[in-house]
């Protein structure tokens, strides 16, 4: 489905933003100017390099100019994330807030530097069949788990309400229901009314039997609607971002665990946001699992809702201190950065409703220096007060912070040693074309095929075997610690029996798998990125010698470096509920139907293990294998890049006519002129650091 665009242009240009409102955005402005300058300098080296060379250039031009970092939000269902979304994008009605809590939808804004306001397009993807038919055959992954407890009259609440699910959405398309299941939809344009229609809850009254009636309603699609894109022009945002707002974590049918697990692992960054009236407790494990599994760098943690709190001053050092205590005692990221403010606030400001209770409201948090800009004083105004209480300067300075050093500078350091490999193979062309000397290489063109054909094969093989044995002894640890947990956890439920009998309910805490599997994972991630960083040193160093063997004396000066180590992802699936996770429900009927020491051990042995099956298949297969993929990526990318250079080298030999276009106009020596000033520009980005940025705060 295509639809060209419906943009108000008039109101779209008429949203200009405030100047405060890009408070925090340092950072992030200074990586976009990097970036440009680094752009200019592709630019250049481009207009001197020949068409081998040009193709490399291009991918990384649109590596640069396509990066995305995604930040993902995550939080139970009312904190208020999608109010922060809309903050964040600086767009205080663009995400409804009130988000049909029985959907899977994960929306995505696609944030473009732009310097209007505008939305430029939008893309659904509905659930496919088989996601469909195992939510309404077994009720989701709750519903899988308390058929395999044996707990039916729990199975049977959850059917009743997957089956009035399905009978709504029946309802309102008719027998369009099955052939819509798996499509995508695709807009040149959003907007509020397109959004309900895909992800907000409508009326349930609906009957419409297969006609076009109540296209245009509210939820028509929100019932199998699995994910949005959105994209958009901010004039707010200096780089291309991701926002991600995911489903809340408290699900009824833990439908939404593995999208939101997804969600997660697509991302570096993640906001984790809670409400200041229950900020986070030892009941909100599916919250802690999925953040203890990250570094404390990657997560930012935002208290939402401080202009409902009686006494905000002494409050929130309090809510604090009580996060910090629950991380600590948890394993979960103590370092993690701990931010105050209110998604309502930046709203209002952003919406031009400051009005005078809010202010009186604001007013209660004066006395915090740190946080408030007192309005009156050197110019600021309400809104800009209210701007600063809201927490949104120190969330997007954090934001920032973290794109900068997780991603951005990484991303540039990459792209400036590819661009220097390029530019001295091109000084290294430049020197085979005035020289002409076909006495200083013993190997045609048509060998350095070969032998570069034979380098990259050996090379790859040898990672992919690497790989491999780390990988062969990953799992293998991997599977000794859930036997190892089975075992213990079956011996304690028989020692519970014989000691205090059935009549007490049994509870074993499954934090130790998910403990040593993440150490299992710490030590293959540490482990892959060694043997990937040896292999592609030694496929570096060999390269060097081949360049030298190709076309000796011409080459020396050719700079390869050795290509970064992609940063390894965080086990986040580890986070995914399993049966031990619940203490209620399916899990006291289970104990109460099951009678007999080997009836109680052969019954939670099968249902532990069946439980574990997904649950063990991603840790222990799915994320290596995409680890092992990524590794692989990267060094035949880094061979690719090298065999253009070494191409364009070695075509360029003897090349008289070739060399005499290349001189005309700026001449040949303000040809390696040029490229040795952007050799030097390069090494400024190569020193870039990986962590800590300028604090601009």
């Amino acid at each position: 489905m295509n639809v060209k665009p419906q943009i108000d242009e008039a109101e779209s240009n008429a949203l200009t933003p405030l100047p405060f409102l890009t408070e925090g955005m340092e950072p992030m402005q200074e990586l976009a100017e990097r970036s440009a300058r680094l752009s200019d300098l592709m630019d250049r080296l481009s207009g001197l390099a020949g068409d081998a060379a040009a193709r490399p250039l291009a991918r990384l031009q649109r590596e640069l100019e396509e990066s995305e970092p995604a930040i993902t939000f995550l939080g139970q269902v009312k904190s208020g994330k999608t109010t922060l979304v809309n903050a964040v994008a600086g767009w205080s009605d663009l995400l409804p807030s009130d988000v049909n809590p029985w959907t899977s939808v994960v929306t995505s804004l696609h944030l473009i530097p732009g310097e209007t306001r505008s939305e430029i397009g939008a893309c659904f993807q509905m659930m496919k069949a088989d996601e469909w038919d195992r939510l309404v055959q077994k009720g989701g992954r709750l519903g899988e788990l308390a058929d395999r407890a044996g707990a039916g009259d729990e199975m049977e609440k959850i059917r009743q309400q997957v089956e009035e699910l399905r009978e709504k959405s029946r309802r309102r398309l008719g027998k369009k229901f099955e052939m819509l299941l798996g499509q995508e939809h695709d807009y040149g344009y959003f907007d509020k009314e397109l959004l309900e229609r895909y992800i907000c809850l409508g009326d349930d009254v609906f009957e419409y039997e297969d006609t076009d009636a109540g296209a245009d309603t509210q939820g028509r699609f929100a019932d199998i609607t699995k994910s949005a894109d959105l994209t958009l022009h901010s004039p707010t945002c200096p780089v291309r971002l991701c926002l991600r707002d995911t489903p809340g974590v408290n699900d009824t049918f833990m439908m939404r665990e593995q999208v939101t697990i997804n969600a997660v692992r697509n991302s570096r960054i993640c906001v984790v946001v809670l409400s200041a009236h229950q900020a986070l407790s030892s009941v909100d494990m599916g919250l802690i699992r999925l953040i203890s599994n990250m570094s404390s760098r990657d997560v930012i943690i935002f208290v939402n809702r401080i202009d409902e709190l009686r006494d905000p001053e002494n409050q929130i050092p309090e809510i604090e201190a009580s996060i910090r205590k629950v991380l600590a005692e948890n394993d979960g990221p103590e370092g993690a950065d701990i931010l105050f403010g209110s998604a309502w606030w930046a709203n209002m400001v952003l919406s031009d409703s400051v009005d005078e209770q809010t202010e009186a409201t604001a007013a209660r948090l004066s006395g915090m220096s740190d946080r408030a800009k007192n309005p009156g004083q050197n110019g600021y105004s309400a809104a800009e007060n209210l701007w600063h209480l809201s927490g949104m300067p120190a969330l997007q300075r954090a934001i920032g912070n973290q794109v900068v050093s997780s991603i951005g500078n990484a991303l540039l350091r990459r792209t400036a040693a590819s661009m220097a490999t390029i530019a001295t193979g091109q000084q290294a062309a430049n020197k085979v074309m005035i020289s002409g000397d076909e006495t200083e290489t013993g190997l045609t063109m048509q060998e350095i095929r070969r032998e570069l054909e034979a380098l990259t094969k050996r090379h790859l093989d040898a990672l992919n075997s690497d790989l491999a044995d780390v990988t062969k002894n990953y799992r293998a640890r991997a599977d000794r610690a859930h036997i190892n947990f089975v075992d213990r956890a079956t011996h304690s439920l028989i020692t519970h029996l014989e000691k205090i009998g059935a009549d007490h309910m049994w509870e074993y805490n499954p934090a130790g798998l998910r403990m040593l599997l993440k150490s299992a994972f710490s030590v293959f991630a540490s482990r892959a990125q060694s043997v990937s960083r040896k292999n592609f040193e030694a496929a570096t160093e060999e390269l060097a010698g081949f360049y030298f063997r190709a076309f000796g004396k011409a080459v020396e000066g050719v700079q390869l470096s050795v290509p970064d180590v992609p940063e390894m992802p965080a086990p986040v699936s580890l986070a995914q509920s399993i049966a031990l996770d619940f203490n209620d429900g399916w899990w006291k009927s289970w104990w109460r139907r099951t009678r007999g020491y080997q009836a109680f051990a052969k019954r939670f042995r099968s249902l532990i293990s069946a439980e574990t099956k997904e649950f063990m298949a991603r840790v222990r297969d799915t994320q290596p294998d995409e680890i092992n993929a990524e590794l692989i990526g990267a060094m035949t990318a880094f061979i690719e890049q090298n065999r253009d250079v070494l191409y364009e080298i070695g075509n360029s030999r003897g090349d008289k006519d070739g060399l005499q276009r290349l001189c005309l106009g700026a001449g040949e020596a303000d040809r390696v002129e040029q490229l040795e000033d952007i050799l030097k520009e390069l090494k400024v980005y190569a020193a870039m650091p990986d962590m800590e940025p300028a604090d601009h705060g």
